[in-house]
């Protein structure tokens, strides 16, 4: 089913709306929530609270983009449970690698001044990605926004995980000068 029709069955409010949304994105959005969380349960919980929100959201939004809706969505409420998980445990998700690997271009905690850059600093990064050519920008939004494995990312692109790993550090350093350039660092 196309993605329209499953938008519009959301907005008939046709409990079909998520059975189809489970057949097309289900495997997406779990292996998303996985990537962050490491635990089964907790992904699949994570998968049903998206398909909730998405209920929820939709009327009255209309995503133009079904599949990044969801994935944002997934995202979202992943990291949500993983910082509740982490403040009792330890997990072997990959937020503790991925934030370790931008730990130069990115600082911890914002401040209020850091807050009122943000959406300035949103800018450059998209300004940043567009620029990059196409397998470098899939390599790193695959890596830093859906939480890939350097493995995953490597077999699904045909890449050696050396050159995945080699060409994430190029590109971090590349978003680093870039945002010291303009202020940002």
């Amino acid at each position: 089913m196309e993605d329209l029709q499953i938008i519009d069955l959301y907005w008939k409010r046709s409990e079909s709306a998520i059975q189809e949304t489970d057949k097309k994105y289900g495997r997406f959005c779990y292996g998303l929530a996985m990537n962050v969380l490491d635990s089964r349960e907790d992904a699949q919980e994570c998968v049903s609270d998206t398909y909730f929100a998405t209920w929820n959201a939709l009327p009255p939004n209309r995503p133009a983009h079904l599949m990044a809706f969801l994935g944002k969505l997934t995202r979202r409420i992943s990291i949500d449970r993983w910082r509740r998980n982490t403040r009792q445990k330890r997990g072997g998700s990959q937020i503790p690698l991925c934030l370790e690997e931008l730990r130069d271009c990115v600082s911890g905690t914002p401040e209020p001044e850091e807050i009122a850059m943000g959406k300035e600093v949103q800018a450059a990064l998209k300004d940043f990605l567009e620029a990059l050519p196409r397998e470098e920008r899939r390599v790193f939004v695959r890596r830093y926004f859906y939480l890939d494995p350097v493995a995953e990312i490597g077999k699904n692109m045909g890449f050696t995980e050396a050159k995945v790993t080699s060409m994430l550090h190029r590109t971090r350093q590349k978003l680093r000068q870039r945002l010291q350039k303009e202020g940002y660092l």
